[in-house]
């Protein structure tokens, strides 16, 4: 006997929202130092 599959009430799906929130305190600062240092090695280069 074949039964229907059962949703289970307490699974909820992953939000992409909130899996990406939770790394930005991480993410802006360091790409921020990356530009920081990529427009220095530029001004130095080119001085």
């Amino acid at each position: 006997m074949s039964q229907a599959p059962q949703h289970d009430p307490h699974h909820e799906e992953i939000d992409p929202v909130e899996a990406i929130v939770n790394v930005i305190p991480w993410v802006i600062p360091l790409l921020g130092a990356g530009l920081m240092f990529l427009m220095a090695f530029i001004a130095v280069f080119m001085a």
